[in-house]
């Protein structure tokens, strides 16, 4: 796309920051362009980068968010606000501070699509239907036998059973693929692969691992919402993103 709105996602808790940047990647119209994890470093980032509009967490330690938008608003570029937030009466507030929006947390698709159409509604830009969006990423993957995952590794090309990969991770600049048959690794992007599973019972449980539901046998309540998954046959527990319990228990059933 060739017009973007340039973003800066502002949260003291970086898993949050990191959630947040996932969810907007459906959103290519959005184009991120930093982050920071204080007010402070929020109005330095906004000097020099000029963003469009920024994503700013409520409760941070010093200058919290409030203050910061009051800041920002002093800029010669002033960008629009969006809050973060975990407390469901901040709205008042939030439009008393002239918010274009607010997202509560933890985060939901429904609301981020949402929030992204009041952004491109405040810019005059319309966003690209996901279909479209998926039909390049489609497209550039190398199809492989009916049923079977074809993966690129070492030069060489390794054809999977899906229904045998128990989970994937992104490993620095390489995705793990954990198989009943042995460990694979593969250049491809985490993403790309959950789109090419889309049709197998896969689902994201962080913003860097992807599960076969098939495999799950125990979920654990862990801390601060977060959960612990555990998989048929392995030892390893696996975290679970408290923004990703809610559409996992739907996955399960639960």
């Amino acid at each position: 796309m060739s017009t973007s709105i340039k973003a800066l996602v502002v949260d003291d808790e970086r898993y949050s920051r990191e959630e947040l940047q996932h969810l907007l990647k459906v959103h290519p119209v959005i184009e991120v362009i930093g982050e920071a994890d204080t007010g402070e470093s929020a109005l330095m980032q906004a000097l020099q980068l000029t963003p469009d509009v920024v994503f700013l967490d409520v409760e941070m330690p010093r200058m919290n968010g409030l203050d910061a938008a009051r800041s920002l608003r002093e800029l010669k570029k002033v960008p629009h606000i969006v809050f973060t937030t975990a407390y469901p009466d901040f709205a008042v507030e939030a439009f008393r501070h002239n918010a274009l929006d607010y997202i509560l947390k933890p985060y939901e698709e429904d609301a981020i699509a949402e929030t992204v159409r009041r952004i491109t509604v405040a810019f005059g830009v319309q966003e690209a239907s996901p279909e479209s969006e998926l039909i390049g990423a489609r497209a550039s993957v190398t199809p492989g036998a009916p049923g079977r995952l074809s993966i690129e590794s070492d030069g060489e090309i390794i054809f999977l059973d899906p229904r045998e990969i128990l989970y994937l991770f992104r490993d620095e600049k390489r995705t793990k693929l954990v198989t009943t048959s042995g460990d694979y690794e593969a250049k491809a992007p985490l993403k790309e692969f959950e789109e090419r599973l889309a049709s197998f019972h896969f689902f994201r449980i962080h913003k860097g691992y992807l599960v076969n539901l098939d495999f799950v046998s125990r979920l654990s309540p862990w801390f601060n919402g977060a959960y612990q998954l555990e998989l048929v046959g392995r030892e390893e527990q696996l975290a679970v993103s408290r923004n990703y319990v809610k559409g996992l228990r739907a996955a399960l059933s639960l």
